[in-house]
């Protein structure tokens, strides 16, 4: 929903600009309550919450090869067309950052050098339902795959029918994802970090999602697997004048918005 404000007073400033928050402490404590679940139980417990959060009772967590590759017939040539153009572009930039090994000799005999090395294990959280991020599988997937990270493991929430989207399937294949789980919400990340039946442990956990999700990786930090950065909520504001794209606008807003309804978006114009 869209709120159109048309020269607010002064007074009305701070509460139009408030940012959408969640208590912190029972957030907390909700989150560490379903960690501590999923160390004890595993797959046990990730399919009891996936009933209970998203509606959805799972025989398998895991894609099979054969819904991976039905998602292609599903999606239109102009989107596969659209998402192969973006791999390109994305793999051209992060191969531009790969750097030849120097090595210097600061001395007779003493040979000094700096050398990257890929993660071996990651997992990539991408949110799911009524935004399915498959942007962010290219985000995330294409530079791991190009550092050198032998397994990626991919985490995503199902549909009510147990299926996941096809765009985040066929990105997922496409990038060279190793792993595709039907787990989203909280108990994603968790059940990277610990080891379950069907989802290994992982080193480090990248990709957004909202203020439950954010927590879970900031708490499983705390016990030694290292995460990207806390990934939300999302919140932009745009200025625009008369000589703005409304079609850009709109993207860069819509972008932000569909990370939850924590997020906030704000477009500041002087042209109605």
């Amino acid at each position: 929903m869209i709120n159109v404000i048309k020269y607010p007073d002064r007074e009305d400033w701070q509460e139009i600009v408030k940012r959408p928050v969640f208590e912190n402490v029972s957030l907390e404590k909700a989150v560490k309550k379903i960690l501590e679940k999923i160390k004890t139980k595993g797959d046990k417990a990730v399919r009891k919450y996936t009933k209970e959060f998203d509606g959805v009772k799972l025989k398998k967590l895991t894609a099979s090869e054969k819904e991976i590759k039905a998602a292609e017939n599903l999606l239109s040539q102009e989107l596969k067309s659209a998402i192969q153009q973006a791999k390109a572009n994305i793999e051209k930039f992060h191969q531009s950052q790969i750097e030849e090994t120097k090595v210097i000799e600061t001395m007779p005999g003493i040979n000094c050098w700096r050398r990257s090395v890929g993660i071996e294990k990651v997992g990539i959280y991408i949110p799911g339902g009524s935004a399915p991020l498959f942007s962010t599988v290219l985000m995330l997937a294409i530079p791991a795959r190009i550092a050198g990270c032998n397994e990626i493991i991919l985490c995503t929430p199902p549909s009510k029918d147990g299926s996941i989207n096809p765009a985040i399937l066929y990105a997922a294949n496409l990038c060279g994802v190793t792993r595709i789980s039907k787990v989203g919400g909280v108990q994603a990340i968790p059940a990277m970090a610990y080891v379950t039946e069907t989802i290994p442990k992982v080193l480090k956990i990248f990709g957004p999602g909202n203020q439950y999700v954010t927590a879970a990786k900031q708490l499983i930090q705390n016990e030694g697997i290292a995460i990207d950065m806390p990934a939300g909520p999302s919140e932009v504001l745009v200025i625009a004048d008369e000589t703005a794209v409304p079609g850009f606008v709109a993207a860069d807003l819509l972008s932000q918005a569909e990370h939850g309804a924590d997020s906030q978006v704000i477009s500041l114009t002087t042209s109605e």
